[in-house]
Order: structure tokens, then sequence, then C-alpha cells
């Protein structure tokens, strides 16, 4: 959620900023500087409100003691009356105060200047690329055909007792899917990372803290008897964690990172683009977290796009990096970097990894502060990413690491797999 300080003091600035994402912004921010002022004009007749009232206190205590008791009682009569003032003027606050929060909810966060322009994934900018797309033999199979030729994931079976998107993964395909967990948990161990196991499910609150509601309440499973929502991502609960404190300078960089199942009902389109495990309803990933001061989180977002990278190195998996337009930016984020990865067999690239800095637009939410050197409160900057999210890796790494006598495991995974080849 935007700062109110902030788009007061920058208000042509933020809706001009704010166009990278294809609206106009400028009637809601209009509407919202409007509320703004009556709430904080709402303010100033409470807070004068309060002031003659304790001066009328302090007058009616004063008559009693001099024994003007009929000029004291006519005195708390006017008190009383004040008094129902104030909480109809309290009440009209609140329900100001309230309005302004909706508001602010359904405005986006500000495009980083470095964002490009641009309305959809097509203009994503792409500034780095690494690797060698694999030449396969012209008897290649997609991964939707390997896994069931060696007996890897039941997609049907998933069907059965689910529903589409909800694979089962067996025999060496279900010890290759753990190994890939372990591998990116300990790599982002040796990162500095702690490891958190947070619940799968959370309350409403959580999901406004990190912008899922009300953005993207129709892409949640939802708990209706119980109003809680299965997590699309281990950001939410992990974020969540620091939600209504308020930390010490010394405290950053708080680093976590988790391992989760994760549930998205989005359905997509039709086709090869969500076929096997192109796009599931549910899904493991690895997430990388971060709170950080806002001096330092661009130069972390840096850092945490390179251990992405170096993932993806050491799983040899040619990649690319893209900086999103403002058309294909999340709600949440400032700036946000997807990182792609070559699936030979499909001829296509698919995204495994998204890094963002979401600024001060969740923390403001999350009511997430530090105190600084300054002694006055501050808003952190969140920041996360996949690090990695697995369907697609493993579609990429059995397409890309297929040969006529099976499927040949990345060595950094030997340790963890047990077996170096699936044949």
């Amino acid at each position: 959620m935007l700062e109110i300080n902030v788009l007061r003091d920058n208000a042509p600035q933020i809706i001009e900023r704010l166009k990278k994402r294809n609206k106009d912004f400028t009637q809601q921010v209009n509407a919202i500087l409007e509320l703004d002022e009556q709430r904080r004009a709402c303010q100033q007749e409470m807070d004068q409100a309060l002031s003659e009232s304790n001066v009328l206190s302090k007058q009616i205590g004063d008559l009693f003691k001099s024994g003007k008791q009929a000029e004291a009682n006519e005195m708390r009569a006017k008190s009383v009356e004040m008094k129902e003032s104030s909480h109809k003027l309290k009440d009209q606050f609140h329900e100001l105060d309230q309005k302004l929060t909706e508001a602010l909810y359904d405005i986006p966060n500000v495009p980083q200047d470095s964002v490009p322009a641009g309305k959809a994934d097509t203009d994503n900018e792409e500034i780095f690329a690494e690797g060698s797309i694999p030449e396969l033999a012209d008897n290649n199979k997609a991964h939707w055909e390997l896994t069931e030729q060696y007996g890897l994931i039941d997609f049907d079976l998933g069907s059965k007792i689910t529903g589409a998107g909800f694979p089962v993964y067996t025999g060496k395909g279900a010890k290759l899917q753990r190994a890939l967990i372990n591998f990116f948990l300990d790599e982002a161990e040796n990162a500095g990372y702690k490891e958190v196991i947070p619940p799968l499910m959370v309350n409403e609150d959580s999901a406004f803290g990190t912008g899922q509601l009300p953005d993207k309440e129709g892409q949640m499973y939802h708990a209706t008897e119980d109003n809680l929502f299965l997590i699309p991502t281990a950001e939410v609960p992990i974020t969540n964690i620091y939600r209504d404190m308020i930390l010490k300078e010394a405290d950053f960089p708080i680093k976590m990172c988790g391992y989760t199942p994760c549930f998205r009902r989005e359905a997509g389109s039709y086709g090869k683009d969500v076929r096997g495990l192109n796009r599931l309803h549910q899904f493991d990933k690895v997430e990388i977290v971060q709170f950080q001061h806002p001096d330092k989180s661009q130069e972390t977002l840096d850092t945490m796009v390179e251990h992405v990278k170096n993932l993806l190195r050491k799983l040899g998996l040619p990649y690319r990096v893209l900086r999103l337009c403002g058309g294909d930016l999340g709600f949440a984020a400032a700036v946000t970097y997807d990182l792609e990865v070559y699936s030979a067999a499909q001829e296509k690239w698919l995204e495994v990894s998204s890094v963002s800095c979401f600024e001060t637009f969740q923390s403001n939410r999350l009511k997430c502060r530090f105190k600084g050197e300054d002694g006055k409160t501050h808003l952190a900057h969140t920041l996360n990413g996949s690090a990695l999210a697995l369907p697609r890796i493993v579609a990429a790494l059995l397409e890309n690491n297929q040969d006529e006598n099976g499927i040949r495991i990345p060595e950094c995974l030997h340790r963890y797999t047990g077996f170096d080849r699936i044949d």
C-alpha cells in the first residue's frame, strides 16, 4: 500500500510513473487526496474539541472548588454536548479512515524508473543470458512423454484423485523432486538464509499484508468456513512473520527461506502451454525472503538475482534474466526480474523464478517498521524470490538432459538423489 504522506507530497510524479502500468490513476489518486483532506480536517476538529473539552473540565473543577455550583452545572451540560459532538467526530473520522485505506488498497505499487514501459510479457527487457541451448536428437520427447516412459509422474492418477493440475510423483520422479528441494534449501542456508516451515494456510490479514488481497482473491483457494486461504507462495506466511513489529536497524538484513507446496486456482489457457508441468494448481517451491534497510534494498535485489542465477548454473540449465515491463509487473512489486530456462524439447523459454523488490508497499500494509539511528521509525523494504519453483525446472532438466539411453542427472544433485541417471 502506498504511503499517504508520500502520495500527498508527490501525486503528479506518482500518477505519471503509474502510467507505466498502462492505466491512468489520476481519478483514483485525486479521490484519495480528497478523502485524506477530509480526514485531516476531521482530525483537526477532533483535536480542537479535545482541547476545548480539557479547558472546560478544568474550569468546571475550579467552579466547584469555588462553590459556584450553578455555573459549574451549566458548564457540565455544555461539556456533555461537546462529548456527544466528539463521539460523532470520532465515528466520522473512523469512517473516513476506513474509506481512505480501502481506496489505497486499489492502487498498485509505483514502478521504479528502471522498469521499462510496455503492455505485456512480449515487452519485457532481456538483460542477461547464459548457457548454450542443447541440441537434441530428432526423436526427442517432451517432459510429459518422458515422465510417462520412465514412470516419474502420473498426471492421470492426480486427475482421478483431485483434478487436473495435481500430479502424483512416483519412484525416481519423487526422489528427484525431494532432491531439488533439499538442494535449494541447502544453497539458501549457505547464503545466510534461515529456514522456516510456515503454515500452508493464512488468514485474511496475512493475505492483505503481502498484497494478495484484494488483487488476487480469485486466484487463491479459499476455505470459506474458517475464512482461511491456501498459500499461493511461501512469501505470504514468511513475510507476515514480521507483521505489526518494530525492528532495530541492526537487525538488517533479515533473511529467511522456506519450502512449501503452493496452491493456485488460476486455470490458464489450453494446449501445450499448460500441458504437463508447465502450469499446475499445486506445485513445490523454495522461497527466499528479505527485510532490508531502504538504502540497501537495490543492492540486495541484485544479490538475490545472483543467487538464483547460481542455482541455474549448477543445474547446467541455459537461462536468461528479464526485467518486467510495467504492463507485466505484479500489483505489489516496484521492480521484478524473471528468470527463465530454455526447454529444448518444447523449444521455448519457461519462467522458473521471479525476484522482486516491493520497497515499502508490503511493509506499510504489514506495519513493519524499524527504529533508525535518527530515533524515528521508518518502514522497512521487503524483497522475495523463487529459489526455485520446481515444475518447470524438472521439465527442463528432463528434456534438456535426455539421450538415447535415458536422462542424465546434474552432478550437483547426485548426493541428494542417490543416482546419476534415469533409465
